[in-house]
């Protein structure tokens, strides 16, 4: 690619593949933020039965794409790509029509495999259609598509949770599944090779990826920043459900996780530059201390009686905490984000950077794993699901959401769930300033 062609030019395929993005995490999103209710409510599982299978359903999509690139690699992008979206709208459009656990299993994982193939193949065709010297402009692009996929999904589906029922919100997801399989059969043909390596085999992961967490100090990296990752993922995992059994059906967890990437999107620039001669150490301290400081925010409703008054608005609590915690989240991911790999390549040994570098986000298998499942105990033990109550306790909730009375007893500790989490938050802290000194020390020694 020339000179002349490295500002904002891409190939054709660029643009279809970040399309495609847009429509995939717009389909994902939307489903995401409302799974964990949609397992309840609709499937009928209880809290920690549905912690279970929504964490795994998200550790696994985190995991299987360090696989499937191989995989995609022999069968060509076009066709790899054609048949993710394919399981995609399958996977959603089951969840939509039908609610039998025996049916959502499977289209849980039809989920997971067509994501799987997603993430390696986009992000595939973005290097393949940049240079050195526009890449960091793709990958900008691309991000930005993330993000506005995201945002769409999870604003979309606000509507329809309320108007027509949570059991419903996959078929929007179904429709932009489709339509980004439309959209890749008639657009997407991937850019010629460049010689570049080969993804390795399914073989070669395993035995590096058990090479890398086989290293003490790198494991305990992925481990202690997988707690930064759990307490974010309480966007879809506790968030939603809290609110709703708080605040009541009119309130809007969808909207209140947007607030996470729009604060990224508006930060993460102006961090960057203020970060970018900090050591990586503490940029990442800034950062573990400021995520247990979001889940105090989000507790800190109980403190308060009677609603807010803002710019003509009339808030809940719960609303203004939740959202303040979000934006000190938010902050903290910019903080993260610039040093995070810069750290984890000096836990590697000296020649397998490159290596170690390529299993650094498996923290999120981890953080889906953990996040998830800690959230559907905590939800049963302290914010349980209404329609397990008693029915004097039902009918209490109902008029303390009408604004007639307090909330029945068995909500009186909701907010220590973001205790929990906040005490997560800082034990992860005091272990990160620890494996600081021990890599001081192996710095030192060598």
């Amino acid at each position: 690619m020339d000179t002349k062609t490295t500002t904002w030019r891409f190939p054709r395929a660029f643009w279809v593949a970040n399309g495609a993005e847009l429509f995939e995490r717009a389909a994902f999103y939307g489903t995401f933020i409302a799974l964990a209710l949609y397992l309840t409510r609709v499937v009928g599982l209880s809290d920690h039965a549905a912690g279970w299978v929504a964490g795994l359903f998200g550790a696994l999509l985190y995991l299987f794409p360090f696989f499937t690139g191989a995989l995609a690699d022999r069968m060509g992008f076009r066709a790899a790509l054609i048949l993710a979206f394919a399981l995609l709208a399958a996977g959603y459009g089951s969840l939509g029509f039908f609610h039998s656990l025996g049916m959502v299993l499977p289209a849980l994982f039809f989920i997971v495999l067509g994501g799987a193939f997603v993430k390696p193949i986009i992000t595939g065709t973005v290097a393949k259609s940049s240079d050195a010297v526009n890449r960091a402009r793709a990958y900008s692009l691309f991000y930005m598509m993330v993000n506005i996929g995201s945002f769409t999904g999870k604003t979309v589906v606000k509507s329809i949770r309320e108007d027509l029922g949570v059991g419903l919100v996959p078929r929007f997801s179904a429709a932009m599944a489709l339509a980004a399989l439309v959209w890749v059969i008639l657009f997407y043909h991937p850019p010629a090779r460049k010689g570049e390596e080969r993804p390795g085999s399914m073989r070669e992961t395993l035995k590096g990826m058990l090479q890398a967490l086989s290293n003490g100090r790198f494991l305990a990296f992925i481990l202690i920043t997988a707690c930064f990752w759990t307490i974010q993922h309480q966007l879809y995992a506790s968030m939603p459900k809290y609110v709703l059994r708080l605040v009541g059906e009119h309130a809007a967890p969808e909207w209140y996780a947007n607030v996470n990437p729009l604060v990224v999107v508006l930060l993460v620039i102006p961090i960057t530059q203020l970060v970018r001669r900090w050591r990586a150490e503490a940029a990442l301290t800034v950062s573990m201390a400021l995520v247990g400081v979001a889940a105090l925010v989000m507790a800190l409703s109980r403190f308060f009686t009677g609603h807010f008054h803002l710019l003509g608005l009339t808030l809940h609590p719960i609303t203004v905490t939740m959202i303040g915690g979000i934006v000190v989240l938010g902050v903290a991911e910019c903080f993260l984000s610039p040093k995070y790999l810069e750290f984890a390549s000096r836990q590697a040994p000296p020649g397998k950077e490159g290596l170690f570098l390529g299993y650094a986000h498996i923290n999120s298998f981890f953080a889906n794993l953990l996040g998830f499942v800690s959230s559907g105990y905590l939800l049963e033990a302290f914010c349980p699901d209404p329609h397990t109550l008693p029915a004097a306790q039902q009918a209490a909730r109902e008029a303390a959401l009408a604004g007639k009375g307090a909330m029945p007893g068995v909500y009186a500790h909701a907010h220590y769930i973001w205790y929990a989490y906040a005490g997560l938050g800082f034990l992860a802290f005091l272990a990160l300033m620890g494996l600081f000194v021990l890599s001081g020390k192996k710095a030192q020694q060598t």
